[in-house]
């Protein structure tokens, strides 16, 4: 079921954990990974074991665990680090009968992982608890807390001896816990809540398993949730159970009609509280959530492109579910979200997933910053071109039920649009070029309806903008411009492949500014030759920016002479400062509609051209002229053979 009860197992696919141990000198790495082992204290130990594996059924998740022991003088640091990279855990000791080297963890040892980057989950871990002096008894916890509270990685921190074997053990078995099931991404510990990403995957279980809509769960539906989750159903007693310390502890979570989110949402901190977060991992991870709290990519299928000049498209039918969405959560009815009403609507998600780059203002919105019709289909539709396995997830985090199979379509090659001269597109994506300054950044920000500012602002990095575009016949289109800037051009082209993605290519020029115009022509040019040697021709529009400034002469002549040259039609003359556009948008759609058209040919590229026809005509004369031999000998054969009889 899409979306629904059918992921991974609790320990979330994993085949093995592998964890470091490190620490100061003379703290008992070495005896405790033996000690565990062997299940008995050794009496001689190497100073650093070799890698020491723990059978699968040594612990209940039922993974084998592979020690690494790592030396702690300096001259060996860079295995050290190496190991550091490698682990999926890691242990830190200190010696419970030398209080120095627990203050090394939060003077070197923590302060290193940092530095290095290690994001692995830590375990600190005291050893030698057989040797404390008992006459100055420590409470770990009023010791670690502080330390804890400064350093989130720590996952947990025990105490244990290999002498005696007390709690050795169960060092291991909280160092796999923190891999297989980590407290960090679920609960805050400062504010003592639900971690707002577990609030959210957890707001979305409930609406699966509420199917009656009524914002309850009851018998039925708990029961349902607990059999898939778990594999069996509670007994009456055992629900009557649950809802009890459910409602002493939460009083609205529960109502006449059953469970309510704030008391489902209580379940969790439940979990949590008593030290069962695999049990909460359990659920989380057969919805099919992985460690980052995202539903994993292996639910996430989306089709495959078979060449690099093809895309993929939301169908009909998820467009009309989104349409359907909007409306929903519309609640005012004025034709435009409202950041609170896109909020509610990505409730469920992870995050909003518009919320950062490329997105980010990447779609029209009113003056007054709500998202329209327009620009929230239009997100979707660059989000679908951008990486479809997003939006595919994020359809489902709103309660998209559709299979895969009818939520995507990936278009025909834009090679055989070009010889059958017409296309099935309905998005459409164009590449700005330009020199710098010639209005590249104004002319998107009037795509998506912005008054234009005098002050110039260096574009950073790629820029999108997508809005919907009427066509003549009340068509419409979508249409995604890429802002690429002035500085990356050259590396943007050195890629074979880089225009195959690409169905219309705009140059930019600042039609008052000749360095702008001999700019601007030579990356008409390198992209006609890129088209011309790559096989995947585009066709090219020239846009005369700032047409409220007096423009050069010698541009004006030159450009059309370039255009004629490459047989393209003339520079279409813009002013984003006046707002006259000269349906520049509607004549980009129109040249992509017709993709065997506006394509720029270059003398070298005509020259080859030619070549390749002539050669072609050749193969063809020679092909007929063999035929006509093969059949005057075949003729003359027959003629010869009714002579002689």
């Amino acid at each position: 079921m899409l979306g629904g009860f059918g992921g991974k197992s609790s320990a979330g696919g994993r085949k093995s954990l592998r964890v470091a141990v490190a620490g100061d000198k003379g703290t008992g790495k070495s005896s405790l990974i033996s000690a565990v082992a062997s299940e008995t204290f050794p009496d001689n130990v190497p100073r650093v074991l070799p890698p020491t594996t723990l059978p699968a059924d040594a612990y209940p998740d039922h993974i084998p665990i592979t020690i690494i022991d790592t030396p702690s003088s300096i001259d060996n640091r860079i295995k050290l680090i190496e190991e550091f990279r490698k682990a999926d855990v890691v242990i830190l000791t200190y010696a419970c009968d030398q209080p120095a080297t627990l203050d090394r963890l939060s003077s070197y040892w923590l302060p290193e992982l940092r530095r290095l980057e290690i994001k692995a989950p830590v375990i600190v871990v005291g050893c030698k608890l057989d040797l404390r002096d008992e006459r100055s008894p420590a409470n770990l916890e009023d010791i670690m807390a502080p330390i804890m509270k400064e350093y989130r990685e720590i996952e947990t921190c025990i105490e244990c001896s290999a002498l005696t074997l007390i709690q050795a053990p169960d060092v291991f078995y909280y160092a796999s816990k923190a891999v297989l099931h980590p407290t960090f991404p679920l609960f805050d510990q400062e504010k003592q809540c639900l971690k707002p990403r577990l609030r959210r995957a957890v707001q979305r279980i409930f609406n699966l398993c509420d199917h009656d809509l009524d914002g309850a769960l009851n018998d039925a539906e708990l029961n349902d949730f607990q059999v898939n989750c778990f594999g069996a159903p509670l007994d009456p007693v055992e629900l009557m159970g649950v809802k009890r310390v459910v409602q002493e502890r939460q009083p609205d979570g529960v109502s006449d009609l059953g469970l309510t989110l704030p008391g489902f949402l209580f379940l969790f901190s439940l979990f949590i509280e008593r030290g069962r977060p695999e049990t909460a991992w359990a659920i989380l991870r057969k919805c099919g959530y992985n460690d980052s709290l995202e539903l994993s990519t292996e639910l996430l299928p989306v089709p495959a492109k078979n060449s690099p000049d093809q895309s993929i498209e939301l169908t009909n039918e998820a467009m009309e579910f989104l349409s359907g969405i909007f409306q929903l959560y519309d609640l005012d009815n004025d034709g435009a979200l409202r950041p609170a009403e896109l909020d509610d609507l990505f409730q469920t998600a992870p995050d909003s997933p518009w919320v950062e780059g490329p997105y980010k203002d990447a779609a029209e919105k009113t003056p007054g910053g709500n998202l329209t019709v327009n620009g929230f289909l239009s997100e979707w539709a660059l989000m679908t071109l951008l990486d479809p396995r997003k939006t595919l997830a994020n359809l489902i985090y709103i309660g998209y039920g559709h299979e895969p199979s009818s939520t995507f379509s990936v278009t025909r090659k834009r090679s055989v649009d070009r010889k059958k001269q017409r296309t099935e597109r309905n998005v459409f994506q164009c590449f700005v070029f330009g020199p710098k300054k010639s209005g590249k950044s104004a002319l998107l920000d009037s795509f998506l309806g912005r008054k234009f500012s005098d002050s110039y602002k260096a574009t950073m990095g790629e820029r999108y903008a997508a809005n919907v575009i009427d066509q003549p016949g009340g068509c419409k289109k979508t249409l995604v411009l890429r802002e690429i800037p002035a500085d990356r051009v050259k590396k943007f082209l050195a890629n074979k492949e880089t225009l195959a993605a690409c169905d219309v290519a705009v140059v930019v020029y600042d039609s008052s500014d000749v360095y702008s115009w001999k700019k601007a022509r030579e990356i008409l040019m390198e992209v006609a030759r890129k088209g011309e040697e790559s096989g995947y021709g585009t066709p090219c529009l020239l846009v005369a920016a700032k047409d409220d400034l007096d423009a050069y002469p010698m541009s004006v002549q030159e450009s059309d002479r370039v255009c004629m040259e490459l047989g393209i039609d003339v520079p279409v003359s813009i002013s984003m400062k006046l707002g006259e556009t000269n349906s520049l948008f509607s004549r980009i759609v129109s040249t992509a509609e017709n993709p065997h058209m506006s394509v720029p040919e270059t003398e070298s590229g005509r020259r080859s051209k030619n070549i390749r026809q002539l050669v072609n005509s050749s193969l063809v004369f020679v092909s007929v002229g063999t035929a006509i031999g093969f059949a005057g000998l075949a003729a003359y054969r027959a003629y010869s053979a009714r002579k002689n009889a």
